[in-house]
């Protein structure tokens, strides 16, 4: 095997037949930084969130998986936590799709009652859910760089006006059924981001979809706009590192501090509740 590349979370090797070998490593990020302390089990649950996924929308768009099981050579602790994939011409767009305004997109909300370039209602908050899902692109940014929001017409002069139409209405359906199913089971998909790329002149879906990492999932019953949401994704260790017991400003230009061990097993427990939720499948 091959190394290619280390991202944040993923690490990518390159296996002798050309097909790839994805390994998912506990690391988190926030901030765009990579924190120094792992979450145990994390990238096992979000491999087999993903390959879950994967199965719920192999009718709305096809995906990078070829096998679950190790290649020759690759350690045993892999196991769970790597998908050999077919290699794919990764689309320049981080293609994410909103059915609720928090974040980021609260943000540039506030400041032009826009997100994207797509207006919204007057008088929404935190947590308010839109009348109808809409894509909110962002560029896709090195590790260490923050990614950029992207109105559709930027999306068409960087991929062309067919390409951006095609990555817009794909995202918004896989969306729309992660949200559907996410409704049956009480959790509320907040927003989502996929990663798309191109084989053989079609679209196919990689990376990871639809897990906590990617999305903001919240428990329905506790659904209230006007308030941050309890969630059970990252959110959870965004909002400890800006919190008085962490002490760290974002802006400072300092590492983050490590998690303390409370911090790192509630975390651990929320995304194994994600997954149980959504799948109605045990993890231990």
């Amino acid at each position: 095997m091959k190394h290619l590349h280390s991202g944040k979370v993923r690490d990518l090797y390159e296996l002798p037949d050309g097909e790839l070998l994805i390994v998912a490593r506990d690391s988190i990020s926030a901030y765009d930084y990579v924190l120094s302390t792992p979450i145990p089990d994390k990238g096992k649950v979000l491999t087999q969130l993903s390959l879950w996924w994967f199965e719920q929308l192999a009718d709305v768009v096809p995906n990078h998986v070829v096998s679950t099981e190790l290649p020759e050579g690759a350690p045993k602790e892999w196991a769970g936590r790597a998908v050999v994939v077919r290699k794919l011409d990764m689309v320049p767009v981080e293609c994410v799709a909103r059915g609720y305004l928090t974040g980021g997109g609260l943000k540039e909300y506030r400041r032009s009652g826009s997100v994207c370039g797509v207006a919204l209602p007057e008088g929404l908050v935190d947590g308010s859910r839109l009348p109808e899902p809409v894509f909110t692109p962002t560029t896709k940014a090195a590790v260490g760089a923050h990614d950029e929001p992207m109105t559709f017409p930027e999306v068409e002069r960087a991929v062309g006006a067919e390409l951006a139409a095609k990555l817009r209405d794909i995202t918004l359906e896989v969306y729309r059924r992660g949200a559907e199913i996410g409704r049956e089971r009480g959790v509320i998909v907040a927003d989502t981001k996929i990663e798309l790329g191109l084989r053989d002149g079609g679209l196919i879906l990689g990376d990871e979809v639809l897990t906590p990492d990617s999305s903001r999932f919240w428990p329905a019953d506790d659904w209230e706009p006007g308030r941050s949401q309890k969630s059970f994704d990252k959110q959870f260790v965004r909002d400890w590192l800006v919190s008085p017991e962490s002490g760290w400003d974002p802006a400072s230009g300092a590492e983050p501090p490590a998690l303390p061990e409370h911090i790192v097993e509630q975390t651990r427990a929320k995304y194994v509740e994600a997954y149980e939720r959504l799948t109605g499948r045990s993890w231990a």
